[in-house]
């Protein structure tokens, strides 16, 4: 799967307030300077994006440092919230719609509220279950996109899904499928999405607290057929008709004497939302000025042998074994305490995206290997990943996607 030399501008997102909190974050660290990562490219990675239409070509950035080439595609003033890499194509799912780059002919499509199925531009999440490529959307509920029949179909509250807004998708082994949004989540028995029998709905109120806040970001299924959650409200977990879960005072999150001074951030959610302004006066953070919420979980990756990891609004990254947890901060060797991404590659290596750069966790020895815009980076706030067929690493950031086409 390549992007090797492709940069691609894309339409402007129309007009939406962005009250989550990693969307604030990433706005404001996309105000840093970004210079240049190659010595022979003398001047900005490129001119302001214009729009662009379906299957052009677009300009070329590719460059090389040390061993690793590597090449960047530019999407403007929008994150990439999520990708997925299937054979040829590359899917990048962005706060301005979705591309499809097809590898083998250097063209893209770009997919958004206007010339396609999508009900907002504003995208969450891309990946593929069964025969359709499934989109998660701010406010646009979930898209289902046929490729083949080239054929889109909405899901939305009239057809059983929680709420309008759909941040994360995972199919389990059985063939379910589970979908975060931030009015709890749902459950599609055998992942058929146009049955409206499939369809169930968890919330705060019928799990009788199980799913500890409404607001699920991310849900991923465990080593023994159970499914896990990570909402604003904690860590969550579903196994043979149970609810557990687990906040702060179990272990989730760094205090925030540890973290406190490392905290650059204040742009505090709960300025702009009252939804977030709820949690921390339910949670005792009021008087927090910061960006810092050690019980929203904004991001979770679990292992196949059940070890379970979470990412946190400023209080770091969160190990649990199942029994006891260990957090890991700036003072163990990461280069930020938030923690926007987790992924598991093909050989379960960790991958963690923060505002400071990505990072590759080394178990065995503890070590933290950070790499930034230095090495090879659109820029330092990390907010997805995708590795493709030949290993090499897809990284999407606030502005732009890096290619990574030879492992650092």
């Amino acid at each position: 799967m390549k992007l090797n030399s492709s940069v691609i501008g894309i339409v402007a997102l129309l007009g939406i307030a962005l009250v989550a909190g990693a969307y604030q974050l990433g706005q404001q660290g996309a105000k840093q300077k970004i210079e240049p990562v190659a010595s022979e490219v003398a001047t900005p990675i490129l001119p302001t994006a214009q729009p662009a239409s379906a299957n052009k070509p677009s300009n070329k950035y590719d460059a090389q440092l040390g061993q690793s080439r590597f090449s960047h595609f530019r999407v403007g003033n929008r994150n990439v919230k999520s990708m997925y890499a299937d054979g040829r194509y590359v899917w990048v799912g962005t706060s301005g719609g979705v591309i499809r780059y097809d590898s083998e002919t250097d063209d893209y499509t770009m997919f958004n509220n206007k010339n396609s199925g999508l009900l907002s531009n504003g995208v969450f999440h891309v990946s593929a279950v069964n025969e359709w490529m499934v989109v998660g959307t701010y406010g646009g509920g979930l898209s289902l996109f046929n490729v083949e029949k080239n054929e889109w179909v909405n899901m939305n509250i009239p057809q059983g899904l929680a709420d309008q807004f759909v941040y994360d998708v995972e199919v389990m082994d059985n063939g379910d499928v589970w979908i975060a949004t931030w009015s709890g989540a749902n459950l599609i028995k055998g992942g058929n999405f146009l049955d409206e029998n499939a369809w169930q709905t968890y919330t705060v109120e019928n799990t009788n607290g199980g799913l500890p806040n409404p607001w699920v970001y991310n849900v991923a299924k465990g080593a023994n057929g159970e499914a896990w959650f990570a909402t604003e409200g904690g860590l969550a977990r579903f196994e043979n008709g149970q609810w557990i879960n687990w906040q702060h005072e179990d272990g989730l999150g760094a205090p925030l004497a540890i973290v406190e001074k490392s905290i650059q951030f204040k742009n505090d959610p709960a300025r702009s939302s009252k939804h977030h302004a709820r949690q921390k006066d339910e949670q005792g953070l009021t008087n927090v000025d910061v960006a810092y919420n050690p019980n929203y979980v904004i991001s979770m990756a679990v292992q196949t042998d059940g070890t379970v990891w979470a990412g946190t609004w400023g209080a770091g990254l969160a190990r649990f074994d199942g029994k006891t947890w260990k957090n890991y901060t700036t003072e163990d060797g990461l280069p930020a305490n938030h923690i926007f991404m987790l992924y598991l590659d093909q050989q379960e290596q960790l991958w963690i995206g923060t505002n400071g750069g990505l990072v590759r966790f080394h178990e065995d020895s503890g070590r933290f290997e950070i790499r930034t815009t230095a090495d090879g980076l659109y820029a330092d706030n990390v907010f997805s990943m995708a590795e493709g067929d030949d290993g090499s690493l897809w990284i999407g950031s606030f502005g732009g996607v890096a290619h990574i086409e030879q492992r650092w």
